[in-house]
Formats: structure tokens, C-alpha cells, sequence
């Protein structure tokens, strides 16, 4: 168990100047972190919200400081972003008399895929996942997005676990597109699971739009019940849209897990 009065946490999120529900997950999951009193302190901050990553260290009291990313993957962010603002030169820095440990992001931990697999099963309503295809959504680029490797890693494993008919990772912007998703699945269920860590445009406006299941429109997720209208019936399937996996309560013993593997590790 993880208990450290004497340090603080920093929870780092994206944000978003548009959509105020994406910082609403890494909120959260810092206000539930203070009310199980794991931390002496906990502060969130973000790329494109206030506290700005520049800011947070200037709000601390303690000068043991652990830092988990709130993000699906490694990536830009996590490797250059995150560092450059905050001043890091490796896992371990000394900086200003503090001691600041930077741990993996959320989104490496084993536990996604049972996360995952437990989102799926909520969300369908108790539909026999042996006669469901399982879609996995992630954003997908002709970029360098270490996002799409993940959610091919989480695929590979939830085939593992054989509980679904069939898992698929599909994508927004790469092959398999989710647009596609009737033409290569084949059980008449599917379960589709945004690969994110909030409700942002994408899980509430954009993937809706790809799967055929809403129409364009701009509200805020907080505004719509995409979430609450399953079961959706097209394409001669029946079809069950969960929100992002990052809205996921149980992320926060993720979180104080990553702590625990940063302290695990000799450096």
C-alpha cells in the first residue's frame, strides 16, 4: 500500500482550450486521491489549461515530489513536452532543493487491459461477449503516435483473455478505420471502446459521426447522452458505445500503482 504524507503528487494532464470536459478525468482523479489522504499534497496541471506545467512547482509545500502523466501512451508529450516544462533531466532530478521522480504514464500500466475488458462488459449490458466484436478506438495518424501501438498491445492482450468473439483495434485516421467497422466484423453485437483518457471531441463528437450512430454537432459531452442511449441498432447489429477509458474511476490506483513501480525500481 501506498502512503506518503511527507510527498506530493503532480497529476499531468493535456487540457484543451475548447473542451472544457478534457481535463474532467485528471481532475477527478486528483480529487479522489486527496480524499484517500494517499499524498501530503496533490496538484493537477496541464499543457493547455491553468496550472500550467510551468506553474505547478511553484505551488508545492513539499520537496519530495512524484509526477505521473495522465496520458494513454508515450509519446511527444510525455518524452519532450512534460520534461522541457518541467525542467526534468531523466526519472530522477534534483531541482531547487526538490526531489522530483517522474513516473510512466497511466497508460503503459498491465492493467489497461482489464480495465478495458471491464468497460466493455459494463456498457453492453450483459450481452454474450462470446458473440461480440470488440473495438478498441484509438486516434491513429501519419505521424509518429506511439497511441496506436498501444492500442495494438491492449488488442493483442484482450485477445488473450479470449472473452470477446472477435477484438479489432480500429482507428480515426489509419487503417482499419472505425468507419469501416461493419464491413469486418461478423457477430451481432459490437462493443466499441474509445482508447482515450477523456470525453473529449473525439469520443463524444467525432467517433459517434465515424460509427454512423450520431450527427455532427458541437456540444460539450457534459450536454449530450451519447453515453446513455445504448443500445444503438444499425447495420443490422446491435451496437453499445462506452465512454473513454480514461473516465475509467479505477484509474486512480493506477496512478498511486505507477508511484509504487517508480519506488521499485533501484536508480
Amino acid at each position: 500500500m501506498v502512503f506518503k504524507p511527507e510527498s506530493a503528487l503532480i497529476l499531468v494532464g493535456h487540457g484543451s482550450t475548447v473542451n472544457p470536459d478534457s481535463s474532467a478525468p485528471t481532475l477527478d482523479h486528483a480529487e479522489e486521491l486527496i480524499r484517500r489522504k494517499v499524498f501530503g499534497e496533490v496538484h493537477c496541471a496541464f499543457w493547455k489549461e491553468e496550472p500550467s506545467l510551468r506553474q505547478v512547482l511553484h505551488m508545492l509545500d513539499k520537496d519530495d515530489v512524484y509526477i505521473v502523466p495522465n496520458f494513454i501512451s508515450e509519446g511527444y508529450f510525455t518524452r519532450t513536452v512534460i520534461p522541457r516544462e518541467l525542467n526534468l533531466d531523466g526519472p530522477l532530478t534534483s531541482l531547487n532543493g526538490r526531489t522530483l521522480k517522474y513516473c510512466d504514464p497511466v497508460g503503459n500500466h498491465d492493467r489497461m487491459t482489464e480495465l478495458l475488458s471491464k468497460r466493455a462488459s459494463e456498457v453492453s449490458q450483459g450481452v454474450p461477449l462470446k458473440q461480440s466484436s470488440l473495438l478498441i478506438v484509438g486516434h491513429g495518424t501519419n505521424l509518429n503516435d506511439n497511441s496506436a501501438f498501444a492500442a495494438k498491445r491492449e488488442v493483442e492482450k484482450l485477445r488473450e483473455l479470449d472473452m470477446f468473439g472477435e477484438v479489432f483495434n480500429v482507428y480515426m485516421e489509419e487503417p482499419p478505420l472505425v468507419s469501416e467497422w461493419a464491413d469486418f466484423t461478423k457477430f451481432p453485437n459490437v462493443i466499441v471502446v474509445p482508447f482515450f483518457i477523456a470525453d473529449g471531441l473525439h469520443s463524444y463528437q467525432d467517433i459517434p459521426v465515424l460509427l454512423g450512430i450520431e450527427e455532427d454537432t458541437g456540444l460539450a459531452a457534459s450536454q449530450r447522452d451519447v453515453f446513455r442511449k445504448n443500445p444503438y441498432r444499425l447495420r443490422d447489429r446491435t451496437l453499445f458505445y462506452a465512454s473513454a477509458i480514461g473516465t475509467e474511476p479505477s484509474f486512480v490506483d493506477v496512478i498511486i500503482d505507477q508511484v509504487a513501480a517508480f519506488d521499485s525500481v533501484a536508480r
